[in-house]
């Protein structure tokens, strides 16, 4: 029997946040036959650049990250290829055509009694299947929104890049260390966001381990001393607004702008997240307030209209806007672009000092206001500007949403300061 089959290899393409990652790819090894086809990963990573496609070897005198060389990947692959030959002539022999499973389990026992690691993908399938099986129940069971799924996309991610075909038992308390190494020198991260995925990868490894994939509880006392700093809330004063609806805009780009600046203020006299603005309904309006049930959290909130709130629902109660929106509301990217350019127009170019670590390095970056102002900005004004003014913090959640004390104390001590700076006001009047 002559079993035609196809042996290539070729890069697993990989996107995060909607752009494609060209750096650090996994080799995978695709497998066709009999209408089947096997995908196995090798458990060798490289960059884009640094692959040849036609040949389907890792280019001459080329390197990986984890500084392994382009000979020693390419005698892997050559290894690889021709224990996948010899599987099938196993079966030829016996005149047999095999499943996907008999295959691969055949040739990964080839692959063991050649000599040399096993690094094919099958080692690591305890850990993706339990990966896959967490997704999909805690998905359902906590009603995971399009961000949450994302994060956990963003995080299988930076498993590969730390171990392709990991195992449980890379995550004792040395391999978390090695993880966290991992996220801040390949991957580039900041300690505080190599923190936050470390709390989504406990979250995984107890869930796994609650559901006996694994016994390995280091992850429980794994705790890092990672030098963090609070992250720095960025707002716009009332006289910030004030200075941005005033500003005189470009006629070329009037209309857009003047859209993009309005659900801004909006959100400023609300208190709106950006996806909640994009979800509300003319139907959500009502005399005094308007009644929203949010994206985020599914909280029901009615949140009463001000002069400024109500002035720009008016102004757009008769136009027309798609799915029967209340503001004309574009993408959260292109309205962060625009939100841009209007801070700068404006001449919000304040120096704002951001502090970031990574490891034990500590990175300050001064940059104008207009560089760091983002739709959450109108969210965060609101709140900043709301606690200034006086109104009681228990008023400001009903309106928010917020549920914790803890959430609002760094917007609290935001308030706090500008109250300060008013009193100072004072002295200037003895």
């Amino acid at each position: 029997m002559n079993i035609k089959r196809n042996i290539q290899f070729s890069l697993k393409k990989r996107t995060c946040k909607g752009n494609k990652i060209i750096d650090n790819l996994p080799i995978r090894m695709r497998v066709t036959f009999n209408s089947d086809r096997l995908e196995i990963l090798t458990g060798y990573c490289i960059d884009e650049a640094k692959w040849d496609s036609s040949a389907q070897r890792v280019k001459k005198n080329a390197y990986n990250k984890k500084k392994e060389s382009y000979s020693d990947i390419n005698s892997y692959l050559n290894k690889a290829s021709y224990e996948m030959d010899e599987t099938f002539k196993e079966f030829e022999v016996v005149d047999r055509m095999p499943t996907k499973a008999e295959v691969e389990d055949s040739f990964t026992k080839r692959m063991a009694r050649s000599g040399g690691e096993v690094k094919m993908a099958r080692k690591g399938a305890n850990f993706w299947k339990a990966f896959g099986a967490f997704k999909q129940t805690e998905s359902i069971k906590n009603s995971w929104q399009r961000r949450t799924v994302q994060k956990f996309n963003a995080l299988e991610n930076h498993i590969r890049a730390y171990k392709d075909n990991p195992r449980f038992e890379d995550f004792n308390d040395k391999g978390l260390t090695q993880f966290m190494q991992t996220l801040i020198d390949v991957e580039n991260l900041s300690n505080v966001t190599a923190v936050k995925q470390l709390a989504h990868l406990k979250w995984f490894l107890k869930w796994a381990a609650e559901n006996k994939y694994h016994s390995v509880l280091d992850y429980q006392t794994y705790k890092p001393r990672l030098a963090t700093t609070q992250k720095k809330v960025i707002f716009l004063t009332i006289p910030e607004i004030k200075q941005l609806i005033a500003a005189p805009l470009p006629p070329s780009r009037k209309q857009c702008l003047e859209q993009v600046r309005d659900v801004f203020v909006f959100c400023c006299f609300t208190g709106l997240r950006y996806s909640d603005a994009y979800n509300l309904r003319k139907s959500d309006i009502k005399d005094d307030c308007i009644e929203v049930t949010t994206i985020k959290t599914s909280d029901s909130l009615v949140i009463e209209l001000n002069d400024v709130s109500r002035s720009i629902l008016e102004k757009y109660k008769d136009i027309s806007f798609p799915d029967n929106r209340a503001l004309p509301v574009i993408s959260n990217q292109k309205m962060n672009d625009y939100l841009y350019d209007l801070c700068k127009i404006a001449g919000l170019d304040e120096e704002i000092r951001i502090t970031t670590y990574k490891g034990n390095k500590r990175i300050d970056k001064v940059v104008p206001k207009y560089e760091v102002i983002s739709t959450h900005a109108g969210r965060r004004s609101f709140i900043c500007n709301a606690l200034a003014a006086g109104i009681p913090v228990n008023v400001v959640m009903k309106w928010t949403g917020h549920s914790k004390y803890e959430a609002m104390k760094p917007y609290i001590d935001v308030a706090d300061t500008i109250k300060a700076k008013e009193m100072n006001k004072m002295n200037n009047l003895i």
